[in-house]
């Protein structure tokens, strides 16, 4: 057996409260009860258990202390059984501590009970509700926009559907009640909390309950207007480039945007316009800019700035 000093993480010179202390919050952490199925952690409990039996015993920590007992409470040169930490016993170590126990009659389930506030024989304890278990779900930018159901695989292997609420926002999270850890002494299971992420549009951006757009344009459709078709959430509509469009004028399209959580009322598009030249240079084009620059020479944009 370790070093029951080791097992507990304390030092020799710990007080008894001080063991106590410990061990309480060892053996809230770790009790089989909380953890079931996990026999990694279930033997972890057992050693913190036996530590704590020999250590909480003055006259055991005392003869440990001089070298003249082993961890597990046998004297130097014999083997023990080895501590049970439910039974509190020592496995072949018969009137060790009256009876085959450690100490006075420890029992580390009634530590373990006064925790929870439960009694000896019986031991009832107060239900416990299950623990909560966190999700992240990854979404396309238009289920986040328009909603839907999304299915998702729980920790227990369980398959679902996510209801998205529309206009659901990055970081949001879903609450799926009864869907996480199982519940102790009757408690009710916990919840599985699955937050939001959402993956951006190649061209969509949602600011609240409105979505900006940013529309390419010809030279062309900026001087001429135009009738051009663009993309909203809901499919492409028609919309009017007026005659004369500077780069960075903003359109509206009213009530296609998102729908209000609460209002239930839609947002709009708001389209940003921005001129594209031809990739490659045009003659004809720049011929044509300089007849134009020719003829308007008092023209100064940049007025504003001076």
């Amino acid at each position: 057996m370790k070093d029951p000093y080791s097992v507990l993480g304390v030092p020799k010179s710990s007080t008894d409260a001080e063991l106590k202390k410990t061990y309480r919050t060892l053996a809230k952490k770790l009790h089989p009860d909380i953890n079931s199925g996990d026999e990694k952690i279930a033997e972890r409990f057992k050693e913190v258990s036996a530590a704590y039996a020999l250590l909480r015993d003055k006259d055991l920590r005392a003869r440990y202390d001089r070298g003249e007992i082993n961890a597990d409470g046998s004297e130097k040169g014999f083997a023990g059984g080895g501590f049970d930490p439910r039974s509190g016993g020592m496995g072949g170590m018969g009137g060790m501590g009256g009876g085959g126990r450690f100490g006075d009659g420890f029992d580390p389930e009634e530590i373990f009970a006064s925790i929870f506030g439960g009694g000896r024989g019986g031991r009832q304890r107060r239900p416990q509700k299950g623990q909560d278990i966190a999700y992240r779900l990854k979404i396309d930018f238009l289920d986040a926009v328009k909603g839907g159901k999304k299915p998702i695989t729980l920790a227990n292997n369980k398959s679902l559907n996510v209801t998205i609420p529309e206009n659901v926002k990055e970081g949001q999270k879903i609450r799926l009640k009864g869907q996480g850890d199982d519940g102790m002494n009757g408690g009710a299971a916990g919840d599985a909390i699955i937050e939001i992420s959402i993956k951006k549009h190649a061209f969509f951006r949602c600011e609240g309950n409105d979505i900006h757009l940013d529309l390419p344009i010809t030279l062309q459709e900026a001087v001429l207007g135009e009738k051009v078709n663009i993309p909203t959430i809901d499919g492409k509509v028609a919309m009017t480039i007026p005659k004369g469009s500077s780069s960075g004028r903003v359109l509206r399209l009213k009530g296609k945007g998102a729908t209000d959580p609460k209002s239930k009322k839609r947002g709009d598009q708001y389209v940003k316009l921005q001129i594209m030249l031809p990739d490659e240079p045009d003659e004809a084009l720049e011929k044509l800019i300089k007849k134009w620059a020719k003829d308007n020479q008092n023209q100064n944009v940049r007025s504003h700035m001076a």
